[in-house]
């Protein structure tokens, strides 16, 4: 077995699992999955069993491969995990990120919010999760950023729907935390990344709500492809 294979599939995979291509608590169809990406059976489990591992698809035994449930408790404790990991992110950032990595974070994603027209929910996402990772990198902790990227793929829906929800505010606190950096500020930089994610934990049960709203009438695609509110 290739294991370049077992990797493409993964990727595949994932990428539906993370996205609600497969409806929350929906079984996965193995066989039109293997034919829907051209693998065979053997290769498809083994992706399946890693995802598993990773828990961002179930599995029962005597029944098959299911779509995690998207349910408050869940993304509520993911969201608990982040604020955790993302505040010793940032503090170690403060401590250990060099002063040109810090210029160059404020060059990168210093201007994001100056110009939303046209920008797409998908689109900012990315961008959102990029920042908290380039924060991440500068704590010089290879372990913290492995599970703050196993971390988003969890989440990402969620920050998709909190994203057309919330875009301005989010890179007006982005700002800031770049702000407390230059100034390697620890406790203000972690305070403004604890605000910034406890705004999200507050407003969970809502997101999820409308989230399956989004996903059982317009479908994912199109909420990742909405234009974000710029008034």
């Amino acid at each position: 077995m290739s294991e370049g294979r077992v990797e493409t599939l993964y990727a595949a995979v994932k990428a539906r699992a993370a996205a609600f291509e497969i409806r929350p608590g929906e079984r996965i169809n193995e066989v039109a999955l293997a034919r829907e990406l051209a693998a065979s059976r053997t290769p498809l489990r083994e992706a399946l069993n890693r995802l598993v591992a990773e828990r961002l698809i179930d599995f029962v035994p005597g029944q098959g491969f299911y779509c995690r449930a998207l349910d408050v408790e869940g993304i509520g404790q993911l969201y608990e995990l982040r604020r955790a990991l993302e505040v010793l992110a940032i503090r170690l950032a403060c401590e250990r990120a060099g002063d040109d990595d810090l210029r160059n974070l404020a060059e990168e994603f210093g201007r994001d919010g100056e110009n939303l027209r046209g920008k797409t929910v998908g689109e900012l996402t990315a961008r959102d999760e990029a920042f908290h990772l380039a924060i991440a990198e500068l704590s010089r902790n290879d372990e913290l950023v492995h599970q703050i990227r196993l971390m988003n793929e969890r989440i990402r829906f969620i920050r998709w729907v909190d994203m057309g929800n919330r875009t301005r505010q989010t890179k007006g606190e982005h700002r800031e935390m770049i702000d407390a950096l230059s100034r390697r500020d620890a406790n203000l930089a972690a305070s403004v990344m604890d605000r910034h994610i406890i705004g999200r934990t507050d407003q969970i049960r809502d997101a999820v709500r409308q989230g399956y709203s989004n996903l059982f009438v317009d479908g994912p695609a199109a909420l990742a492809g909405r234009l974000v509110d710029t008034d």
